[in-house]
């Protein structure tokens, strides 16, 4: 099924990632910010190097982004309102994100609304959900990374 293939590629996501943690140190507990960016750049760029060839679709391939859109179709019929005030809360920012890339600095770090991440697959804790305008964003929080994309996820009307 394209969920049970999406957990498989998640899997597979979370060996590289720890494989680049050991390579480059686990992000240990510190107050100071500069430690803190510096131990995810250096992990978003061992991660980079292990995933070299990622793009678009690695993870939501194309069965996958068609089961992830049918979930997010149903939760928004569901609740409409909610879920959409909840996305749309502020300004919806359109940015140019992109596999492998930093999530960028100008996008607020939304969180999903909590019926549709209900819906959504399970991730580990290093992984996050993200909407940045109508592309769903899977981002490695620790590496500050976006791991894939899957772009007009999501319908505002």
């Amino acid at each position: 099924t394209p969920l049970a293939d999406f957990e498989t590629r998640i899997a597979a996501y979370m060996k590289i990632h720890k494989a680049a943690a050991s390579q480059k140190g686990a992000l240990s507990p510190t107050k100071s910010p500069e430690q803190i960016d510096a131990k995810s750049t250096a992990l978003a760029e061992g991660i980079r190097k292990l995933r070299a060839n990622a793009k678009q679709g690695d993870i939501f391939t194309t069965p996958i982004a068609a089961e992830f859109r049918k979930i997010i179709a149903a939760d928004v019929k569901r609740r409409p309102r909610r879920i959409y005030e909840s996305i749309r809360s502020g300004a919806v920012v359109s940015a140019n994100v992109q596999v492998n890339g930093p999530y960028p600095e100008e996008v607020p770090l939304e969180t999903m609304p909590p019926t549709l991440l209900a819906s959504l697959p399970k991730l580990p804790p290093e992984l996050l959900y993200r909407f940045v305008g109508s592309t769903l964003v899977l981002h490695d929080v620790t590496a500050n990374l976006i791991v894939d994309l899957m772009p007009n996820a999501i319908v505002f009307k």
